[in-house]
């Protein structure tokens, strides 16, 4: 609040000097001028009573010529007086209503109401660095999830848009230049209820350093940076601990998987997909050759992909210096180009280029000239959906799309990640499984994922680990419904023992402490597992079927050893 402060004082230091002037000469004239008391005899008015006179005359109130009537002289000088204080007030007046207008002043105020709000803020919370495409996306993908977010872009205008916006979670936004320390502190990078930062800039330099520097400001935070740039990614991965993401190297691979391991891949988009949203379609790519129309950064790291598979392609660009022996220079909106690239024999399409009008005309070509084809398509832009969309295209690379996905992977669920990691050396028939198992609890929606770890701080769980007179804790136990027979809509996809990760185990599987389970379910399977876990007469009716609160004994013994167990 004081660099406010000081801005006011320096920038209205000319009218506030103006106005003290304007009521020194004012007051010392009715001081010195002298009067006259109601008898006739000499009086002079004193400071205070001038102050008085001059205020409510400046301010047009009013109130007459008091103590006593004013001489001729003392009238001339108020009129003065009144003219002077109203040049002052105008002056002041017009100089605090262009304050009010000023770039700077009012950055100012924003910036301390930011820090204020960021201060008081309690909840987790995670940073977003540039709210373009894919940082708008991220924070919806945040605020479904219940997660505050602090927001920073150096564009006004975005900034505006989100104040526009319907948002559960709170959204503290500022416009300023995330790249500088000062930005980042503001942020409540160091606050212990900063969850994560994500650096979703425009450039890949501006990412390298938002990450490097909330690296340095708090060591133990979660990063990721969105880099497109092999050179900033390995400077990152040098500099240890920040978790980078290439958008076209992450859909790379996914085509790949959709191409080798296609129930992987849905497995993979319905564990990182937004909770409560609808469950991905099965993509499954065909086999054979394949065209590639734009041979820039997003179409290396395609055909390195189609290259590993075993797949032969044939890239088509206007730029002679991207193809090289295995391309086409060319215009992939003629047929005559797409036929010299071999479309006629190929199983598929990928329309990679950065305009998303030509991607929508490639794929509309392509079909003329080869029916039945598979379609792969890159949108650039968010508000050109339907363009993509029309395309009718079989798998679709949506940069903000993947971002979200990438992040709630990486930043809510991180030993999910390692989870997937695992998953792709699977047999097709284990994923498969895991996909049923997920369906039948979620009912075709992308489950919610949370880690539990068992933890004997947790009445329930303690109480479950210590007692020895029933059944043994297992993990049907903690996926069992308190308020109804049967188990909650949700499934374990891993249980991490000693270093060990079991994948998939089994309800009757015996749970210990330190044990760490990854859950998916619904909405509520977390909710309702909560109450299993903290409360130990719930624990109880779990495990042995028996209500301990059906009677007035039972609810005093419950709360009796509750007590004891928390003391």
């Amino acid at each position: 609040m004081s660099g406010v402060f000081f801005l006011i004082l320096r920038r209205l230091r000319g009218p506030l000097i103006t106005l003290v002037v304007v009521y020194a000469v004012s007051l010392a004239g009715l001081v010195l001028i002298p009067g006259a008391d109601a008898e006739g005899r000499p009086w002079r008015m004193g400071f205070f009573h001038a102050f008085y006179v001059l205020s409510y005359t400046a301010t047009t109130i009013g109130f007459g010529e008091i103590p006593y009537a004013f001489t001729d002289a003392q009238r001339m000088w108020m009129t003065f007086s009144i003219y002077l204080s109203v040049v002052g007030w105008t002056y002041t007046l017009g100089a605090v209503f262009a304050l009010t207008q000023d770039r700077a002043f009012r950055g100012a105020l924003a910036h301390n109401r930011f820090v204020g709000r960021v201060r008081r803020l309690d909840e987790p919370f995670f940073i977003i660095c540039g709210y373009g495409q894919s940082g708008r996306q991220v924070c919806r993908a945040l605020d479904r999830l219940g997660f505050a977010t602090v927001v920073l872009d150096d564009r006004a205008e975005r900034i505006e848009q989100l104040g526009l916006e319907d948002w559960q979670a709170p959204r503290i936004a500022l416009v300023a230049d995330a790249r500088m320390p000062r930005t980042l502190s503001d942020a409540g990078v160091s606050k212990p209820n900063c969850a994560g930062l994500v650096a979703l800039g425009g450039d890949d330099p501006v990412n390298q350093t938002i990450a490097i520097a909330a690296r340095v400001l708090a060591p133990d935070l979660r990063v990721l940076a969105r880099t497109k740039d092999r050179g900033v990614q390995r400077n990152l991965d040098a500099f240890g601990s920040v978790v980078t993401v290439n958008p076209f190297e992450v859909f790379a691979t996914n085509f790949g998987m959709a191409l080798m391991h296609p129930d992987s891949l849905r497995l993979e988009e319905l564990l990182t997909g937004v909770p409560g949203t609808r469950m991905p379609a099965r993509v499954e790519a065909p086999s054979g050759h394949w065209v590639l129309v734009g041979y820039g950064r997003f179409g290396w790291a395609l055909a390195e992909v189609l290259t590993r598979a075993g797949q032969s392609w044939t890239a088509i660009d206007l730029d002679p210096a991207r193809c090289t022996a295995d391309g086409v220079v060319g215009n992939g909106l003629d047929e005559a180009v797409l036929r010299r690239a071999g479309l006629e024999r190929a199983v598929g399409i990928l329309a990679g280029t950065d305009n998303d009008a030509t991607n929508l005309a490639v794929t509309t070509v392509a079909r003329r000239v080869a029916p039945g084809l598979f379609v792969a398509i890159r949108q650039n832009v968010a508000a050109n959906r339907s363009l993509t969309e029309a395309a009718h295209a079989q798998i679709a690379f949506v940069q903000a799309d993947l971002m979200a996905h990438e992040c709630l992977q990486a930043l809510i669920t991180p030993h999910l990640n390692h989870f997937l990691m695992i998953a792709r050396r699977q047999p097709p028939e284990w994923s498969k499984t895991v996909l049923e198992q997920i369906v039948q609890a979620c009912e075709g929606t992308v489950p919610y994922l949370w880690m539990l770890e068992v933890d004997a701080r947790r009445l329930g769980l303690r109480h479950a680990l210590r007692e020895r007179r029933v059944p043994m804790l297992t993990l049907s136990h903690l996926l069992a419904d308190p308020d109804q027979p049967g188990a909650l809509p949700a499934t374990a996809l891993m249980l991490l023992r000693d270093g060990v990760e079991h994948l998939l185990p089994e309800p009757s599987m015996p749970v210990r402490a330190g044990d760490r389970i990854l859950f998916a379910g619904n909405a509520s399977a977390q909710r309702l597992q909560r109450r299993v876990v903290e409360e130990d007469y719930t624990m109880d009716f779990v495990r042995t079927g028996a209500d301990a609160l059906s009677s007035p004994f039972g609810r005093w013994l419950a709360a009796r050893r509750s007590a004891r167990q928390t003391d």
